[in-house]
């Protein structure tokens, strides 16, 4: 786990920044971005195992960034957060190359779980 890098984006501060807690204390290497503009910045100079994508950002969707990390950063998997009852959308995005979605609230041990499996995936794609 000490290894993993991981680029949360959401645009909750409080969920992003108690999430970066909790995961960092399991030893997995976090950086936040609060929207779908960030995060594409971000992965300019962070390049992640795992992205944890929110769906429903202001500006930027989150389909609209998995479209755009699929094709510029086809190494890096995508786990995506929706909302209770728009599991949907989640299916939608595994079609468009997401790894899994997750639903909130989330179960940290469940998306430790979800991570390890994306990070195996990954790393065999090398």
């Amino acid at each position: 786990m000490k290894d993993w890098k991981v680029l949360l984006v959401d645009d909750e501060k409080e969920f992003v920044m108690t999430l970066a807690e909790r995961l960092g204390m399991r030893g997995i290497k976090v950086t936040t971005a609060f929207s779908g503009e960030e995060a594409l910045g971000t992965m300019e100079t962070y390049k992640p195992d795992v992205m944890i994508l929110d769906l429903m950002m202001p500006g930027m969707s989150g389909l609209v960034v998995l479209g755009r990390v699929k094709r510029l950063y086809p190494e890096v998997e995508v786990i995506l957060l929706t909302g209770t009852g728009s599991a949907s959308e989640g299916v939608t995005g595994m079609d468009q190359g997401a790894f899994d979605y997750l639903t909130k609230p989330l179960q940290i041990d469940e998306l430790i779980n979800k991570i390890g499996m994306a990070v195996k995936k990954a790393s065999s794609a090398d």
